[in-house]
């Protein structure tokens, strides 16, 4: 048995989190309470404190007074906390693994996935504790000059469904290394794997109080941390649209934004490519988590040469992949996140066909399982080829050069992934140098991320900003100027 506090027991009891949030201890909402449900059976999984604007407020009053201590704390202590925390997700694998499950729809692999990685963003931040936070600059005889990083004070977190603890740890884990406080606003659908479950980890970790705050909310409270004077940067994580809202009211309080967001995403298979590999490409790109991520292919771009070849064999994978409940079974896709997910892709799916696409495999439901869908025959200006289609359709458009592929590619205001697959790799570089993108991946799919490389997109994809590794440094301090003179100077006036 650990010493760790939580370690061996029921470290997410519903008894610790039922009608309450977090602000380094458990209390009531002022907002009240909201039931969550499970995507695949429509049951419900728990009852969690649902904040409102007033519960912002003192959020970021407490997190900013809490703030000043903790970016004075030793090093060694703040980097220790981290890395108990990555301990106490190894020794409670499988009771945070089967909510991901329960919460998301995600298959057991997935859920095991965002476990692997949330450990390695908290193994990051701890390293973060060890690395230079400035630099030294050229200076006058006499004058030693600095450029020094300091924290924004509070950063605020606005976290989605998708991959949950992925998306919210990636922020708050730096946002604490780098000397921050975080208020942190989990999606609704799935406030314990984007928001308790990191609460109860930071608290049996040691974290202080105060310096999370953890606050399942609606447009209001959002709203609220994009105003509130207290904190300093937002760092939000959704969709394009969604984006536009928090920029324009973060922007109107001239707050520090880091915007990811959605993307239309390409991934382009050359004529001289192995089918049964760009098949299984293809499929993985699409299909995985039954394609609810932002780095999915939402178009295939299939070269004339290779094309028929392809689509053969992603239409066969589609019509054998098994969809179901993932605590039931063993499948290969899970449910959508909910039932208005489930009409609004199956629109874009029936608008396309009516425009001329044909439909190969899938285009059916029962609930919220959506059967995996290949479309060929997809022209520009339909809207499987225009909207971030967030469910499991592989968008196909054949293409005869590489010119037009790259064209094909580039016709999006906002691609935050790439990949091409082709063993000619100066072809492959030809076309990496020629289509915006916020990442790029020569032979290999699209959905890749690590937690030590930067990850963001422009545009529409978002506004710049990058996850991961080094780069946090950027997003989460700002650089302060200091000169020090050994003896003041005297000055004419």
């Amino acid at each position: 048995m650990s010493d760790i506090p939580g370690a061996g027991g029921a470290f997410l009891t519903p008894a610790i989190w039922r009608d309450r949030i977090f602000n380094g201890e458990w209390i009531a909402a002022q907002g009240g309470a909201h039931v969550f449900t499970e995507p695949a059976t429509g049951e419900q999984l728990g009852r969690i404190g649902l904040a409102n604007a007033a519960d912002v407020l003192a959020a970021g009053v407490r997190a900013r007074a809490a703030q000043k201590a903790w970016a004075k704390a030793d090093y060694k202590e703040r980097a220790a906390i981290f890395r108990r925390a990555a301990i106490l997700i190894a020794q409670n694998h499988d009771e945070l693994s089967t909510w991901i499950v329960r919460e998301t729809g995600a298959i057991r692999p997935k859920a095991d996935l965002e476990l692997r990685e949330a450990t390695a963003h908290l193994q990051e931040a701890a390293a973060m504790l060890t690395q230079p936070k400035g630099q030294l600059l050229a200076s006058a005889t006499g004058t030693m000059s600095i450029a020094r990083r300091v924290p924004h004070g509070v950063v605020g977190v606005i976290s989605p469904f998708n991959f949950p603890l992925i998306l919210s740890i990636r922020s708050i884990a730096p946002a604490l290394a780098t000397g921050n406080a975080v208020v942190h606003k989990p999606d609704l659908q799935t406030p314990i794997s984007g928001g308790v479950l990191i609460a109860r980890i930071f608290e049996a970790a040691g974290l202080p109080k105060g310096l999370l705050h953890v606050l399942p909310g609606g447009a209001d409270a959002g709203q609220a941390m994009c105003s509130h004077p207290d904190i300093g940067m937002i760092a939000f994580t959704g969709s394009t649209a969604a984006g536009h809202s928090v920029g324009e009211l973060a922007g109107r309080h001239l707050k520090k934004m880091s915007l990811e967001l959605g993307g239309k995403n390409s991934l382009i298979i050359l004529d001289d490519a192995d089918p049964d590999i760009a098949a299984s490409n293809v499929a993985w790109a699409t299909f995985l988590h039954q394609g609810q991520i932002c780095m999915c292919a939402g178009r295939i771009l299939l070269q004339r040469g290779i094309a028929d070849a392809v689509i053969q064999r992603l239409a066969h994978k589609a019509r054998h992949l098994p969809v179901g409940d993932p605590m039931g079974g063993d499948v290969a896709l899970g449910p959508l996140i909910s039932a208005r997910q489930v009409q609004r892709l199956h629109s874009i799916v029936e608008d396309s066909v009516g425009d001329g696409a044909t439909l190969l495999a899938g285009g059916t439901y029962d609930r919220q399982f959506y059967k995996p869908t290949v479309l060929t025959g997809v022209r520009p200006g339909m809207r499987c080829f225009e909207e971030e289609l967030f469910g499991p359709v592989a968008s196909i458009t054949v293409f005869d050069t590489d010119e037009e592929g790259i064209a094909l590619a580039s016709a999006t205001t906002g691609c935050l992934a790439l990949g091409v697959i082709t063993p000619n790799l100066a072809r492959a570089m030809r076309i990496a140098d020629s289509v915006p993108s916020g990442h790029v991946h020569i032979n290999d799919q699209t959905v890749l991320a690590e937690a030590h490389a930067p990850f963001g997109g422009g545009g529409t994809s978002g506004n710049g900003g990058r996850h991961g590794g080094n780069v946090d440094w950027d997003e989460f301090t700002q650089l302060q100027w200091l000169t020090i003179k050994t003896e003041a100077p005297r000055y004419p006036f």
